[in-house]
């Protein structure tokens, strides 16, 4: 079985517990390289070509109104081939209550039937959000895990979390 870990993440200033703190790689990222330790699987960083903000309330505006708008930005680089893998562990931020656009454009890209998809998201309070249902529409062919949230603020220490939940998967 081959594992594909695709994650979306934003650097720059991101919201920690209260306050807003400038991140120079992202939570998501954080946790992504977690999984691939832990399942020794291909990692694939989801990016745009039209980088978001750095700025935390500019980011959040434009992610607002892709979300409003069902915006479908464009991805940068080749998409991997979905065919190759049998496991896709799939990270993102929560932004407004589930993925960013760019994970729907991402998953909209590729045949995920039959495929096994182990979502995990990083966020400061909104946990999964709707992301889970999200993805069961967007790929009704393949198996949706339970998903794992991760406090973004407390990314760092979510190694043994990540490892136990790509274990019971």
């Amino acid at each position: 079985m081959k594992t594909l870990i695709a994650y979306f993440s934003h650097t720059g200033e991101n919201y920690f517990g209260g306050s807003i703190k400038n991140i120079s790689k992202g939570n998501t990222e954080v946790v992504a390289e977690f999984a691939q330790k832990a399942s020794g699987g291909d990692l694939f960083q989801i990016q745009t070509v039209k980088d978001y903000p750095v700025n935390y309330k500019e980011c959040t505006e434009v992610a607002a109104a892709e979300g409003r708008a069902g915006e479908r930005p464009a991805l940068k680089g080749s998409l991997p081939s979905i065919a190759d893998y049998d496991t896709i562990i799939l990270g993102y931020p929560c932004w407004w209550g589930t993925m960013p656009q760019a994970v729907f454009t991402f998953l909209e890209s590729g045949d995920f039937s039959g495929k096994k998809i182990l979502p995990f998201c990083t966020h400061e309070g909104s946990g999964m959000g709707r992301s889970e249902s999200d993805i069961k529409k967007l790929c009704p062919k393949a198996i949706v895990a339970k998903g794992l949230a991760v406090n973004g603020s407390s990314c760092h220490n979510a190694e043994a979390s990540v490892k136990k939940w790509l274990e019971a998967n």
